[in-house]
Parts: C-alpha cells; sequence; structure tokens
C-alpha cells in the first residue's frame, strides 16, 4: 500500500498494488489477488492496471473499489438469469465468491465491428470464427446479431481463436456443455444490454467465463466492467467513428499508449498524470451510470487528443 495525490481530487489517497491478507494461498493475477480459503475464494481488488497483457507501473486510484463495486451489482442482479459464483461482499476490494473448475474458453461476444474483428476486417478477412461477415462494414457498425467469438484461456501468453469443434478435440469440454455453455453467454449478453441500454450505455461487446461447482455450471471471473468490457454511451455513438471520446472502457488507456508508442513490447511506461485522471474518472464513472444512474455528460470526460496536442 502506498499514498499518492488523487489527479481527480487533488487530495492524498491510498492506492493499493499488492494484497496481503492472511488467508490461504494466493495467485496474483494481471489486476486481481485470489485466495484459495478451500471451497471457497476470496478475490482482492487491486488498484492495478494491464494493457496489452502486461500490467503496468501505474497504480489509477479508487480503481479496484470501482470494479468491485461493479461487478457485486451486475452479479447480485444477474443471478436471476444464470447462476454466478458470488457469495458474499466482504469489503470495499474483497470478495467471497465459490471456488469452481475453471472451463478453459473466453466466451466473447461481439454485436458492433470494433476492436480486434475491425482490425481483422478492415485488412480484408471475412471469414473469422466460423462466420462470414458481409462487404461494405464500417467501423464501429452494429452487426445483425450477437456473434460468439471463443478463444482458449491462457494463464501465460495469448489466446487464440477456438471453434467448437477444436475445443472438443482438445477435451476442454463435451458438445453438451458448449451448448449450453454457448446458449448462456447470448442470455446473459443480452440481460447485460438491455440493463446498460436503460441507464443510456451500449455494451458493444463483453467476455465471460464459467467454471463446474458441485457438478453445475455458473458463471465466474466479472461481469461487463471497464477491463472486461466496451462501454459506450449512446447519445454519443457514431457509426463509422472511433469511441474512445465518451467510453467507460479500457480501449482509451490502450489508445493513448498507442500515442506513446507501446503496444505491449518492452518496458511497459509510467502513465502521465493526465492519463491515470482521466482512465479514473472511467473507472469509477462506470460503476456510477451503470449502477447509479449518473450520466456521462457528468464525468466530465477528455478526449485521447486534448491530452496529446
Amino acid at each position: 500500500m502506498s499514498f499518492v495525490e488523487d489527479p481527480l481530487t487533488g487530495r492524498e489517497v491510498e492506492v493499493v498494488g499488492r494484497s496481503d491478507l492472511k488467508a490461504g494461498t494466493v495467485k496474483r493475477g494481471k489486476v486481481r489477488d485470489v485466495y484459495d480459503v478451500g471451497n471457497e475464494l476470496l478475490i482482492f481488488h487491486t488498484d492495478r492496471v494491464s494493457a496489452f497483457d502486461v500490467v503496468l507501473p501505474t497504480l489509477i486510484p479508487n480503481k479496484g473499489m470501482s470494479l468491485l463495486k461493479l461487478s457485486a451489482y451486475w452479479m447480485q442482479k444477474s443471478r436471476k438469469v444464470y447462476p454466478n459464483h458470488l457469495l458474499e461482499v466482504v469489503d470495499e476490494r474483497t470478495i467471497r465468491v465459490i471456488k469452481a473448475k475453471r472451463v478453459d474458453v473466453e466466451w466473447v461476444v461481439r454485436k458492433y465491428l470494433y476492436g480486434s474483428l475491425w482490425r481483422a476486417y478492415s485488412k480484408g478477412r471475412r471469414e473469422m470464427y466460423g462466420i462470414r461477415f458481409p462487404d461494405g462494414l464500417r467501423l464501429a457498425d452494429e452487426l445483425p446479431s450477437p456473434v460468439i467469438t471463443p478463444t482458449t484461456k491462457a494463464d501465460v501468453g495469448h489466446d487464440e481463436e477456438i471453434s467448437r469443434d477444436q475445443a472438443i478435440e482438445r477435451r476442454l469440454m463435451d458438445r453438451h456443455t458448449w451448448d449450453e455453455l454457448e446458449e448462456a453467454t447470448l442470455r446473459l449478453f443480452g440481460f447485460y444490454e438491455r440493463e446498460a441500454k436503460s441507464r443510456g450505455i451500449i455494451i458493444p461487446d463483453f467476455k465471460i467465463e464459467f467454471g463446474f461447482a458441485n457438478r453445475e455450471l455458473i458463471q465466474i471471473d466479472e461481469p461487463p466492467t471497464h477491463d472486461s468490457a466496451r462501454m459506450w454511451a449512446i447519445k454519443h455513438y457514431r457509426a463509422g467513428e472511433a469511441q474512445e471520446r465518451h467510453c467507460l472502457d479500457k480501449e482509451f488507456l490502450r489508445e493513448c499508449l498507442r500515442r506513446m508508442g507501446f503496444t505491449g513490447e518492452g518496458n511497459a511506461p509510467e502513465l502521465p498524470r493526465q492519463v491515470v485522471r482521466e482512465v479514473e474518472k472511467r473507472c469509477i464513472g462506470a460503476n456510477r451510470v451503470i449502477a447509479e444512474g449518473a450520466s456521462v455528460d457528468e464525468l466530465g470526460l477528455a478526449s485521447v487528443d486534448e491530452l496529446f496536442k
């Protein structure tokens, strides 16, 4: 733990880069520390931030607490759609969850042409994830229906595209499990999408994970947050344009890093104060808008161009 000046308020605040809970054995992920305490896990939300599969050296004030709040909000509401692992919010950084055996496939749902899907499409690729995409689509265009683009779930290195037949061949799961999780993914996406739209937010894509607990499948990891989903303001959405100006997700940080010359190779740079401030706004803002009903316009967001004049 350490203290820094919060670029949003000018006051000194505590930032946490590493947990020190006295419980079980710990596995440190990119931004969360997970403690194994028998049949349950304690998940501690730090202020670490990652991009391009790299943990950055700069901590973001209030990030961990904001992500926990939004994760708990979603998990408590979505369990009526599909069961999940949340048992209890222990404190402002820690949740207690069911320990599950993870299914080693990450389910990514895309409703808009953006990110890696757009980058591949813009280079001429039309067959992706077993789906044929039509010609003539623009950046950020809405797709006719949600598309599931599953990947492997790698603890080390990059995740890779995977099909149902490949997953079955590698014995990651059987056909029945694949079909159930595909259907559960679409149901949950539909729920998150409707709830977000009622708050003025588009969820163009998100990722989700599942696991087995007592032979039953449940949602694990995190629901749509600043780190795991894209979130755009409906009133500022423009097809054919980049959406980072009013987004509440990590793509803003990625674009800042690209401007700084970093895309994952070599040593990650320290983030400038103005970038920390804007990332903090988006982490706090995602919870304020989704869970508390605030407006994106209340957050006072700046664009990447404004930061890198």
